[in-house]
């Protein structure tokens, strides 16, 4: 070993401790063990930053941004809706949900497709009447499983086909990963459905329901054409539990309605008074083709009607969308004591036609009130909903004196651009998959097809991106590319050959698979990619075999990190609503690991090999 090389594992084993300590940010471990590897001479000084201009690095930001577009159209949001039943059989619920799951990790990022999937999973398991223990856990790894079918599906696949392009000449394309892809996605989310959720605790620990102060009390506005024009409020039932509100009643011209009103028909201009959260009122107004009063209050301005009595005028025709533009979001916000708002109403302070933002509900300690959302007067306690444009929200709850709360943000869907959205993304798929041009500058074209069509900002095209791991992965690319040009990686797959000798080649490669995903149940997945793609290649040329059954091995035990809730960001991210415990994961994640090496193995030789 030379004095290079024994610097640089030292370097690597430092770099891990810290990763799995975990007291220090990845990012920040990357970026300092980047510095020392420049200040030892190990990397070029000149080199050091060649990371940030690697295709890798570029396609992973490129997928962060279009993933956000996906969902910001609600191009997917159909699809989830669709598979939430209470009432189908929990194995069967399971199944649907990580096929589910698994399809969408394949197109769009993994952790994007387990976010929009969690909250459908936990609204079914609260309709359900059960812990989301038993489901979140499966869907987290079948997202997991689901990555590994397209090269963009996970950041592991994009990093072992760059360096394929740059060990062998030529990268992997779109759908190389798919028939292994496919054979361990489809026998993994069979385990999980069929028996991993067994496996885990029963009784659960996650609480069903949320907070009473979730739940929020708004109207929203009948306009000309919605759906539900002639509909009575009896027949909206099936909607009103698909998406989980209640209908308190309907406020037409200058009187509200007795009772619930259940039998009346709705007209163009009725309001309607419901009670949800935030994200659920959103949806029913989507599906049902309401919209936000701010024409009311805009409509109350102009007349120089705003005051904090009297009854809203009849005249509520005009374009619901008048005083409020923009991209929409509703921000969930606490009034304090002391604050300009309390005591006054968002009709007497001329909220809409002054600061473009409406109150759309409030939610009172539980408490349900009979007055207009935008006459009720405003106390300390109160949380507020508001819906406008994003950029203008932290100067309205200043000017408001109203803390927002922390986490609680829902994105208005503009679902009339889920067709243009889906479509400009599978473009750019076919136009990849047929070789006219490469990955990246495909995904650009999709990114800049979105910002010129709205439907990511452009702030949102930076706060999409997840730059911390952005940041990993371009400082560990020098690293890994010293490992290799030191000898450390040859190093490494002579003593993995030593260990191995005499083992037929599948036995090798199910070798350094295993001890590839026993790396990335502790480290960052790019991490243990970057490291454990070189140390493939020197093995099939050691021992005279192929490359690409390694380098596909190293691809898929670099995705699959099942025994702890740090090795991949979904086990992170389910582990508070799903109740989990550290000591969780290895229950169902170590009998999945081992299947994913029983067949995973056999068939990336079988068809690499």
């Amino acid at each position: 070993m030379t004095a290079e090389q024994a610097q640089l594992f030292a370097l690597m084993g430092v770099v891990f401790g810290l990763l799995i300590w975990g007291k220090l940010r990845y990012d920040l471990v990357a970026f300092l063990a980047l510095f020392a590897a420049v200040a030892l001479g190990l990397v070029p000084a000149d080199h050091a930053f060649e990371g940030f201009g690697h295709a890798a690095v570029a396609v992973v930001a490129l997928v962060f941004v279009v993933s956000r577009g996906l969902q910001n159209s609600g191009a997917i949001e159909w699809l989830a809706a669709r598979v939430s039943d209470p009432e189908r059989p929990l194995w069967s619920h399971i199944g649907l949900l990580s096929a589910v799951g698994a399809g969408l990790s394949a197109v769009i990022n993994n952790v994007a497709a387990l976010a929009l999937l969690m909250q459908v999973d936990l609204q079914t398991a609260k309709k359900a009447g059960r812990s989301p223990s038993s489901t979140l856990m499966p869907l987290s790894f079948a997202t997991i499983l689901g990555g590994m079918i397209t090269l963009i599906g996970t950041p592991p696949n994009i990093v072992v086909a760059q360096y394929r392009a740059e060990a062998l000449g030529a990268p992997y394309g779109m759908f190389d990963f798919t028939p292994v892809g496919l054979i361990v996605a489809a026998v993994g989310i069979l385990f999980v459905a069929l028996v991993g959720w067994r496996l885990l605790p029963r009784g659960g620990r996650a609480p069903v329901e949320e907070a009473e102060a979730s739940l929020y009390i708004a109207e929203v506005l009948a306009p000309d054409g919605a759906k539900v024009i002639g509909e009575r409020l009896a027949d909206l039932t099936p909607l009103t539990e698909e998406h989980d509100v209640n209908l308190l009643g309907i406020t037409r011209g200058e009187r509200r309605l007795p009772g619930l009103a259940r039998y009346e028909e709705l007209r163009a201009g009725d309001l309607l008074t419901v009670e949800g959260e935030p994200a659920a009122i959103e949806g029913f107004m989507a599906a049902a083709g309401l919209h936000h009063p701010a024409a009311w209050e805009a409509a109350d301005a102009d007349a120089g009607k705003i005051s904090d009595q009297g009854d809203p005028p009849p005249d509520r025709k005009r374009d619901p969308r008048a005083a409020i533009s923009g991209r929409l979001t509703l921000v969930e916000a606490i009034v304090p004591e002391g604050a300009w708002a309390a005591g006054r109403t968002a009709a007497g302070l001329r909220l809409a036609p002054r600061q473009g933002v409406v109150l759309l509900g409030v939610s009172r300690q539980g408490r349900r009130f009979r007055e207009h959302v935008a006459r009720l007067r405003m106390q300390p306690g109160d949380v507020l909903l508001l819906l406008g444009p994003r950029e203008r929200m932290a100067d309205v709850m200043g000017w408001l004196g109203v803390l927002p709360l922390e986490g609680r943000e829902t994105p208005v869907l503009q679902r009339q651009k889920a067709l243009f959205a889906a479509l400009t993304f599978l473009a750019a798929v076919g136009i990849a998959a047929m070789g006219w041009l490469p990955l990246p500058v495909a995904l650009v074209g999709v990114v800049g097809a979105y910002a010129l069509g709205g439907v990511v900002r452009g702030r949102e095209v930076y706060e999409s991106i997840e730059w911390k791991a952005i940041v990993l992965l371009a400082c560990l690319v020098p690293i890994a590319q010293a490992m290799e040009e030191t000898g450390g990686a040859q190093l490494i797959a002579d003593a993995l050959v030593s260990a191995t000798q005499g083992w037929p080649p599948i036995a090798i490669l199910l070798a350094l698979m295993a001890v590839t995903m026993t790396l990335s149940d502790f480290l960052n997945n790019v991490a243990t990619a970057l490291i454990a793609a070189p140390i493939g290649v020197s093995i099939a040329r050691t021992i005279g075999v192929p490359e690409d059954p390694f380098l596909m091995g190293v691809a898929v035990a670099a995705s699959c990190a099942f025994l702890t809730p740090i090795g991949h960001k979904n086990n992170t991210i389910i582990m508070g609503p799903g109740g989990y415990r550290f000591g969780d994961y290895w229950r169902m994640g170590l009998p999945l690991e081992l299947l994913v090496l029983a067949v995973g193995g056999p068939a990336v030789w079988w068809i690499w090999g």
